[in-house]
């Protein structure tokens, strides 16, 4: 579970929690460059109730994961079809889309420069990571699991943290996902794509690191 309070940083949570992101996007507070900064601190700046952005996300905290299965099993199966297969049938056509824009709209002050090449590093890292958990992670755990997951399990939490740092910079090159008026379709698909994806990521990412790894460290710290 996230950990949320005034003093966590804006950073840190738009990472970890499901929908975190998008709240910020609308109340205007920047969470990749300007991420290092308390919650408290950033609700003042936007003008907001700390009390109240905190309960907001709080909501979210726990609706977080509510959809998904209990059971380990279907909850891999889940994960791979919901998340694994999904993130890549998007980076498929989102990266040629992101070379278009940034090709015909390369002049425009709010262009995404260097979007595609983000997005790319993105996918390459991201199928590496989820081919080791599709070929060696996740059979393990639907064995049983056992003392030696520990380190696969660290190294997955590692990965994700390296994501996380994709997102941010996905959120910079882009102005935070904001469209400049009169967008033409390409661009406002692209950018309507990648709120879908990076959320997905998020809730993706968390589903692993809050709900699924935990069942398997606890049972390895016990052994």
């Amino acid at each position: 579970m996230t950990d949320l309070t005034l003093n966590r940083t804006v950073g840190a949570i738009a990472a970890e929690l499901p929908g975190a992101a998008e709240l910020f996007r609308r109340h205007d507070i920047g969470f990749c460059c300007g991420g290092d900064i308390s919650l408290a601190e950033a609700a003042g700046k936007a003008g907001l109730s700390a009390e109240a952005l905190l309960a907001d996300l709080n909501a979210l905290a726990q609706a977080a994961g509510r959809d998904a299965p209990a059971e380990t099993e279907e909850l891999i199966s889940h994960l791979l079809s919901r998340y694994h297969a999904t993130h890549r049938e998007e980076l498929a056509w989102l990266i040629p889309l992101a070379q278009k824009v940034e090709r015909v709209h390369g002049g425009h002050p709010s262009a995404p420069a260097g979007l595609a090449d983000v997005l790319a590093k993105l996918r390459d890292d991201l199928e590496a990571h989820m081919a080791r958990e599709e070929q060696i992670l996740f059979p393990v755990m639907r064995r049983g699991g056992g003392p030696m997951i520990a380190h696969p399990l660290a190294e997955m939490r590692h990965e994700h943290e390296d994501e996380m740092e994709h997102l941010k910079a996905i959120e910079h090159v882009t102005h935070g996902l904001s469209l400049p008026v009169g967008a033409c379709g390409s661009w406002t698909a692209l950018y309507t794509g990648l709120r879908k994806f990076t959320d997905d990521l998020v809730n993706h990412v968390h589903l692993e690191n809050a709900v699924l790894f935990p069942r398997f460290e606890n049972a390895a710290s016990a052994d």
